[in-house]
């Protein structure tokens, strides 16, 4: 069976007992909420008024539950927006996972809409330019 990778992602949360997720949709993440709305009798999203607001509640819950925090945003200015809830899970040692997309590889560095290379503002990181 061929998986997207929307969907490979939330078959890892629920793999991981993640039943929770915060985020802010727009842009380049679209897919991955596309896939969450399949899981949404697992995974409950609570959409945030902005990125960094989700950041920090991410961060919260994992401090007041125990369990794994998750974060979802888009690209440029929405992963940006996280670096202060980064930071602060980052320096507390919360366990919080922080989950955002990119513009598409045959646009990376063309300064096209959105695109922040975010490697050097927050670390660890694993990023994955996936084909358009």
């Amino acid at each position: 069976m061929k998986m997207t990778g929307a969907k490979i992602v939330m078959e890892c949360l629920l793999e991981q007992q993640v039943d929770t997720v915060f985020g802010y949709p727009g842009g380049t993440i679209l897919n991955l909420y596309d896939e969450l709305y399949n899981y949404r009798d697992r995974i409950t999203h609570i959409r945030t008024a902005h990125e960094q607001g989700a950041a920090h509640a991410a961060d919260g819950y994992a401090r007041s539950t125990g369990r794994v925090g998750v974060c979802f945003a888009t690209s440029g200015p929405g992963s940006t927006n996280l670096v202060t809830g980064i930071a602060t899970a980052y320096m507390d040692f919360s366990p919080v996972v922080f989950i955002t997309c990119n513009v598409g590889k045959s646009l990376i560095g063309k300064d096209s809409f959105q695109e922040v290379d975010i490697t050097g503002i927050t670390m660890p990181i694993t990023k994955t330019n996936y084909p358009d």
